[in-house]
């Protein structure tokens, strides 16, 4: 699932004033949803009305949300609320208190719509996991810069030719040159963020690498203690 480290395009204050539009107080939430019975089922009938809350401002917020129609957002609001759902009770434990409950649970509501959008936008396109494209220099920039992006373009198209693995290149491609997101570069190549993040890590060390070897980079400079 998405992360709360995730960037979340909403500001603090528009979050907590969303958020705190639900009557019941803060205090009773978490009680309420560890509860059993009726007292549950409210709750959680509650919890899942302030997600869908959240759902459906953010997919409204997204700049290509249109191009989805109503009853597409609808439904991917309702899927996203389901899931934050899940996952809001699933870490009932971790809520520290440090803000409001709504607000904290709000979160999940807008990472989960985010995420959803984004599947359902890419849902049908092709991602093309062989192509490297070359960057375009600027007609605005002089014919030196121009032969300089030229060249630095040439010399990470030969990296990642020579210093990845099949693996990393494609990795590599469809994150960096292509902006496949990655929650729908996961589910093409049946893999997890993680597993994504980790092969974009080293495919990144490696490249610079090859860079800094061709005089393009700067070195990294060299831990304290590394040759002890």
């Amino acid at each position: 699932m998405p992360t709360s480290s995730e960037a979340v395009a909403v500001s603090v204050p528009e979050l907590v004033r969303l958020a705190a539009e639900d009557p019941l107080p803060d205090a009773e939430w978490v009680p309420r949803l560890c509860a059993a019975g009726p007292v549950r089922d409210d709750a959680v009938a509650r919890l899942h009305a302030l997600l869908l809350r959240a759902a459906r401002h953010q997919i409204a917020r997204l700049p290509q949300g249109d191009r989805l129609g109503y009853a597409v957002r609808e439904e991917i609001a309702h899927s996203a609320a389901d899931e934050a759902v899940v996952s809001v009770l699933g870490r009932l434990d971790s809520f520290e208190g440090r803000s409001r409950f709504t607000t904290w649970a709000f979160k999940f509501g807008i990472l989960h719509a985010g995420v959803e959008a984004k599947r359902t936008l890419w849902n049908g396109r092709e991602v093309d996991l062989d192509g490297i494209a070359e960057p375009a220099a600027s007609a605005a920039h002089g014919v030196e810069s121009r032969v300089e992006a030229r060249d630095t373009a040439r010399a990470v198209g030969e990296a990642m030719a020579t210093v990845l693995t099949a693996h990393q290149r494609t990795i590599a491609t469809a994150l960096l040159i292509d902006q496949v997101p990655i929650d729908v570069l996961a589910d093409r190549l049946g893999t997890t963020r993680g597993a994504l993040y980790k092969t974009l890590h080293e495919a990144r060390r490696r490249l610079r690498a090859a860079l800094a070897d061709q005089g393009l980079l700067p070195r990294p400079a060299a831990r304290k203690g590394a040759d002890r």
